[in-house]
């Protein structure tokens, strides 16, 4: 799946959870069938434009322990999170270390893989991708991940 289907995929995703319901990263990630790729979900979210049409409900995806992504020094990210999840009805409190939170027993939203559509269409090319193949793509795409993640520190997404 190249970065462009990834996205769209995720995207796709994103906008069948239900409002006053949240999912993590790494759940997103599963449901696309890229499970070794959560840090790519949060890339995907963190470039999308406040304007995108139909709109994606962003706030929904957390971490996989039910935190509030910190969004960097500077950043309101997290309390315009915390506010639109609010206005949902999700109810947000403050963990002990300060950081923002949400039970996930109560309002997460975690469909079995394969029983949602994920916009993902399977060629006969990609079956490969299903072997050991992936596994060396995922190494690389993680060590990658974290040399994107300090560049892209500091960096304010426009929509969070």
């Amino acid at each position: 799946m190249d970065p462009a289907e990834f996205h769209a995929a995720v995207y796709h995703v994103i906008r069948q959870i239900p409002p006053g319901k949240v999912t993590s990263y790494g759940h997103i990630a599963k449901l696309v069938g890229m499970p070794a790729h959560a840090r790519h979900v949060g890339q995907a979210l963190k470039f999308v434009s406040a304007d995108i049409i139909p709109p994606l409900p962003w706030q929904r995806v957390l971490g996989s322990s039910g935190v509030i992504s910190s969004r960097g020094p500077g950043t309101n990210g997290a309390d315009r999170q915390r506010q639109a999840l609010e206005a949902e009805g999700v109810e947000v409190t403050a963990g002990t270390s300060g950081d923002l939170r949400v039970n996930l027993r109560t309002y997460g939203w975690f469909p079995a893989v394969g029983t949602i559509d994920t916009g993902v269409q399977e060629n006969e090319d990609d079956a490969g991708e299903e072997d050991g193949q992936q596994d060396d793509a995922n190494e690389q795409h993680e060590e990658q991940d974290e040399e994107d993640e300090e560049e892209q520190a500091g960096k304010q997404h426009a929509g969070w």
